[in-house]
């Protein structure tokens, strides 16, 4: 509604949706059409991860969408609102003309983040607390929270991640310098929280050395956080980053099985692992975070119980534990179709568990009573065996929650099953939810046959002709 309310009031004549995967797809669909019916006249623009990596599908399945955007978006939306009416010149769109999809050719990969100014986050009234990672409370602070991109991309190849395909499988980063002072201009406005959304910032250790120095010289004291790999050559950076600030590291555990993160194609060892949450810990980073995964392909019984039992044993404030799924476009995605679990042709928008459609992963419902297992074994361990980090966690959410928020969170392992699903998890399910992936399909006005025949790369006739304006 306030999205809306805002473009019948600016009556702009480009709207912008990015979104990253199929789990927001459907909603960006709804949107769009949503604003089609206020306004027949304005532009719309689709953009993002899984924009990118599906162009010419969404722009037949969304005919109410003008532009699918590929790649970055800063220079990608100038280029465009100069050349709305005729886009055959703006390199990375996708669009129609003369009832075929068009798809214009790449832009080369822009280095030069500098370029671009900082976010503008004064337009939009927001001013709002966050915590991070999404499950985690408190994890930065309740200060007011944003947060930043320093650098974009990872070059390494994890069989069930998208980014290196967004990114051409490389890595950019801003000069440190450009992150200082964006920094500095967060400080004046009031921020006290940060967090990077950065795929790896743990890059270049020049870059980041000359960050943490800069922070300080700056006498910045905003709080932050960010992403990186286990196996990360700026480990002896750990102290440093926290004498400027850093409350927060989370690492790509995924699993305490190597043969499971072989699977998985992580190029990274058990030992490494342990090395650097210890260092982490070591260097003072008050919260150090774990992402594991489970339901991957070939994973056993054991191999998950022997991944909470490592999890236990690792000095983590934090945990998450999330089945794997499968993303159009991905090494893994590429492998299911070979091996006929998927069509490309007709699931290239849905949304798949792993465990739902590759017979070498576990079930759901084993997946489902082994975490919750392992979660209680993984609880008891910390209370038992790491009393004086778990009472600084504690003490660090008791500062920002609720005394019976924080009691569910210790009690929530060991509750056994409920009576149902809170509010939030009914929301979360529903997107998850096969009848809704199935319900999406209802959204489109392309038929199937069209969508088979655009991934063989043969020409759709007459697109525009089913494009409907309201």
């Amino acid at each position: 509604r306030v999205i809306i309310d805002e473009i019948r009031r600016q009556q702009p004549v480009l709207v912008g949706l990015s979104f990253l995967s199929t789990t927001s797809y459907p909603y960006a669909k709804v949107l769009a059409r949503q604003i089609r019916a206020i306004d027949s006249r304005v532009h719309l623009a689709f953009g993002g991860v899984f924009a990118t990596l599906n162009a010419e599908l969404v722009k037949l399945q969304c005919p109410e969408v003008d532009f699918v955007c590929r790649g970055d978006g800063e220079q990608l939306i100038l280029d465009l609102l100069e050349r709305l009416e005729d886009p055959a010149d703006v390199a990375s769109l996708t669009w129609t003309k003369d009832g075929q999809v068009v798809n214009n050719p790449n832009r080369t990969l822009d280095r030069h983040l500098d370029q671009w100014p900082f976010p503008d986050r004064e337009s939009l009234p927001l001013d709002f607390v966050e915590s991070m990672p999404l499950d985690v409370p408190a994890v930065l602070s309740m200060e007011r929270f944003t947060t930043m991109q320093t650098s974009r991309g990872c070059p390494w190849p994890c069989v069930f991640c998208d980014i290196p395909i967004f990114n051409e499988g490389k890595w950019r980063s801003r000069s440190a310098q450009h992150v200082i002072d964006e920094f500095t201009h967060l400080q004046k406005l009031g921020y006290g929280s940060v967090y990077f959304v950065d795929d790896h910032f743990l890059l270049q250790p020049k870059r980041i050395e000359a960050i943490c120095k800069g922070i300080n010289d700056a006498g910045v004291t905003i709080q932050w956080g960010c992403e990186g790999r286990v196996d990360s050559t700026a480990q002896h950076l750990f102290p440093a980053m926290a004498k400027a600030h850093c409350r927060t590291i989370m690492f790509g555990v995924e699993s305490g099985s190597q043969k499971v993160l072989d699977r998985l194609k992580k190029d990274q060892t058990l030992a490494q692992v342990e090395s650097a949450v210890d260092n982490a810990k070591e260097a003072g980073i008050e919260i150090v975070h774990g992402f594991f995964v489970v339901g991957s392909p070939d994973e056993t019984v054991e191999d998950m119980r022997a991944t909470f039992d490592f999890a236990s044993r690792l000095k983590l404030d934090t945990f998450g534990f999330n089945r794997l799924c499968v993303y159009r476009g991905t090494p893994l995605w590429k492998e299911y179709v070979a091996r006929n679990l998927v069509d490309d042709s007709a699931d290239w928008y849905k949304y798949f568990k792993c465990s739902e459609i590759d017979p070498t992963c576990l079930s759901g419902p084993v997946i489902n009573e082994e975490r919750a297992a392992g979660l209680r074994r993984l609880f008891r361990y910390k209370l038992t065996h790491y009393p004086v980090q778990t009472f600084r966690l504690l003490r660090r959410f008791l500062r920002h929650m609720p005394l019976r928020d924080v009691v569910y969170l210790i009690a929530k392992p060991f509750m056994g099953k409920k009576q149902g699903p809170t509010k939030n998890e009914v929301l979360s399910r529903a997107v998850e939810h096969r009848a809704l992936k199935d319900d999406a399909a209802e959204l489109t006005t392309v038929p199937d046959a069209l969508l088979e025949r655009a991934i063989d790369g043969e020409a759709v006739q007459n697109a525009a002709a089913k494009r409907t304006r309201v």
